[in-house]
């Protein structure tokens, strides 16, 4: 089985279904890391491993929709 370390970076619940969030830097020991995101929903676990790219393409994705839901708000 390959090996791997993984450093935890960042815990919390999303709201409103109350998932814990979990995401690691992980470095495999084929030389390459990446960002492992660990979803928990009750008793069932979504994990993704993705790479900087992706990473960064999510990343501004959602930081886009928050934008837009923050101006949304201030026009109500």
């Amino acid at each position: 089985m390959a090996m791997e370390e993984a450093t935890k970076i960042d815990k919390f619940t999303a709201t409103p279904f109350r998932q814990d969030i979990e995401l690691h830097h992980v470095d495999h020991e084929a030389g390459f890391s990446t960002l492992r995101i660990r979803i928990r929903e009750q008793k069932r676990f979504t994990i993704f491993d993705i790479d900087e790219h992706t990473a960064e393409h999510w990343g501004r994705a959602m930081l886009e929709w928050a934008e837009t839901r923050k101006n949304e708000g201030a026009l109500k």
